[in-house]
């Protein structure tokens, strides 16, 4: 009789708080963007700011092309590669944030760039 009435106690408080739980406010985006900052195998410093700047120039160079290879290309080694500096070429991004993306991969890489330091005009 009591083990019965625990069980149908812990059913309705189950019932009560998986609702609850769930309605609570989860901060997915930012935890899925520091990951990929590791799955990336970013070795310098993690900024919100910084990281999701660089990751915004391959997103919207995905939108441009619609290529998933692009969108992988350009994050490879850590927003390093000659694959972000042809999207920063092709985004028609300003040579003075380009200069301060390249800080902010030196930060976020943990190393000097190796991508061509000037875009043509």
């Amino acid at each position: 009789m009591m083990c019965s009435r625990n069980i149908k106690i812990s059913v309705v408080l189950f019932l009560v708080l998986i609702p609850l739980i769930t309605a609570l406010p989860h901060n997915n985006h930012n935890l899925s963007k520091r990951s990929n900052f590791f799955d990336l195998e970013c070795k310098g410093i993690f900024n919100k700011t910084m990281f999701f700047r660089l990751d915004r120039i391959c997103e919207d160079c995905y939108q441009l092309f619609r290529e998933t290879s692009i969108h992988r290309l350009c994050k490879k080694n850590c927003f390093d590669s000659k694959w972000f500096g042809e999207c920063l070429k092709v985004l028609l991004i300003p040579s003075e944030e380009i200069s301060k993306l390249q800080h902010f991969i030196k930060v976020i890489n943990g190393s000097p760039i190796s991508f061509p330091q000037s875009v043509p005009t």
